[in-house]
């Protein structure tokens, strides 16, 4: 191993390693908040897949070299296609360039933050250097409920007593590991078992999500760093959540609009194959609510093309507009008509948008998706997802499965478009179920905030092992 050298000390630099866009986006958001903390440490990055370009735009140095893999970061899904296909793509020869530089990096002091699984835990914990581990990409709840009852296909999963195998707990529990964040209240209280630092803090998926007219500057306002005093808060503010529209008004009758968000997914081409089984579920609905108001939003990742999306819209039959229709259109006033594009179809508006994500979260009190993170984080505001498998390479049968165990009954897994009208029917004719839809997302996922909590008890816990 290598040690430490006189020069920097724990908390005056972090760098931070992550393996995944979504995992880049968690990993800038806790960067974001030491930044806003006194004596902020010097921050760098370094991406394991991808480019980094959400590190670059917040002005944080990458120390070694970064790359775009085929698979795009979904190396485990197609029976390891994918990670054939970056092997090829010179997988091996980045990541130990990477871990060089990592190496190069520790020897000079710092700390180090994983975001991700085993892969940047990993060469955290061959770096020598003190490091912290954020856990994304797993959770108990791919194996149990909260009662603690195993699932029965994830029996031989839990062989271990965690999701985390025990190679993994191990570095996890090492004393160089000064804190790890798990993504959710139940594995924090697993992994406590082995006697690993635990912190349950939240999800940081769940922050900056607030729309656009809600948007707040971050606060330095210092947080209890305590998981008891966490879970009460949690515990405290769950017992009076329900979704933006009160669960009593979406009974029969009393809904004066369905607002349905669709989630195409952000792969390329992936999203655009969901896009036509999505547009299948949106007949479906329009079909099976002849009596109701129905408005569609469709949040379209930046990084996709909309003109497969215009297309498949237009070859159903959908009417284009340069401006909003009129006259019975209100709820989509929040919606700047510059960056919107239009269409009706039977008096049934649909909008797609590439700017304004949180607000379409937020407008929206159900969602048809076939997406990881955004369905995650709209299950996070206590709403119902109605989901269905694709093609893949990500949202397969299989990948649809594993995010019904980790969302439980806030998501609705649909065997085809055809039962998604059927599925969000059935939920109105269930209030009680809408309610624990509601408290369920928001106790998975947490409250917004978990990256200032993070960044703050991280320099706590580097600061206090240093004395």
């Amino acid at each position: 191993m290598l040690s430490q050298s006189s020069g920097y000390s724990a908390t005056e630099r972090v760098l931070c390693l992550s393996n995944g866009h979504g995992e880049d986006v968690i990993g800038v958001r806790i960067l974001q908040a030491l930044q806003q903390l006194p004596n902020a440490p010097k921050l760098a990055a370094l991406p394991l897949v991808g480019e980094g370009w959400t590190y670059q735009k917040l002005g944080v140095p990458l120390i070694g070299p970064a790359k775009a893999m085929p698979s795009g970061g979904f190396i485990y899904m197609d029976g390891g296609r994918q990670f054939a296909r970056d092997i090829r793509g010179g997988l091996l020869q980045l990541t130990l360039a990477q871990f060089r530089a990592v190496r190069q990096w520790a020897e000079q002091g710092g700390s180090i933050l994983a975001v991700g699984d085993i892969v940047p835990l990993l060469i955290a914990y061959f770096s020598g250097a003190p490091y912290a581990f954020v856990g994304t990409a797993k959770s108990e709840y791919y194996l149990r409920d909260e009662d603690g009852k195993l699932f029965p296909r994830a029996i031989w999963e839990g062989w271990s007593g965690s999701v985390y195998y025990p190679w993994e707990r191990w570095m996890m529990s090492r004393a160089r590991c000064h804190a790890v964040f798990p993504r959710d209240t139940l594995t924090t209280k697993v992994l406590q078992k082995w006697s690993i630092p635990a912190f349950d803090l939240g999800n940081p998926m769940m922050d900056g999500l607030q729309p656009r007219l809600m948007r707040s500057p971050l606060s330095t306002a210092p947080v209890s760093m305590g998981t008891r005093n966490w879970n009460s808060t949690l515990e405290n503010s769950t017992r009076s959540i329900s979704s933006p529209a009160e669960v009593s008004d979406l009974a029969p009758g009393k809904q004066d609009w369905l607002k349905v968000l669709l989630l195409p997914g952000s792969r390329i081409p992936e999203a655009y194959e969901n896009w036509k089984l999505i547009l299948q579920a949106v007949d479906n609905l329009i079909e099976h609510f002849p009596n109701q108001s129905l408005g569609f939003v469709s949040a379209i990742s930046p990084n996709l093309s909309l003109e497969p999306f215009i297309y498949a819209l237009v070859e159903q039959g959908w009417q284009v507009h340069e401006t909003l229709p009129q006259p019975k259109n209100q709820p989509f006033h929040h919606f700047s008509p510059v960056h919107t594009h239009w269409f009706t179809r039977q008096q049934v508006t649909l909008a797609l948008t590439q700017e304004a994500y949180a607000d379409s979260l937020h407008w929206a009190d159900w969602a048809i998706a076939m997406a990881g993170t955004a369905t995650e984080q709209f299950v996070g505001l206590g709403k119902p997802a109605i989901t269905l498998p694709g093609k893949g390479p990500q949202f397969t049968q299989k990948f649809a499965e594993a995010q019904t165990r980790l969302l439980g009954e806030s998501v609705v897994l649909v065997a085809s478009p055809s039962q998604a009208a059927i599925a969000i029917h059935d939920l109105i004719q269930h209030p009680e179920r809408l309610q624990r839809i509601a408290e369920n997302g928001r106790w998975r996922m947490g409250e917004p905030g978990a990256a200032e909590r993070i960044a703050q008890c991280l320099m706590q816990q580097l600061q206090q092992d240093a004395n």
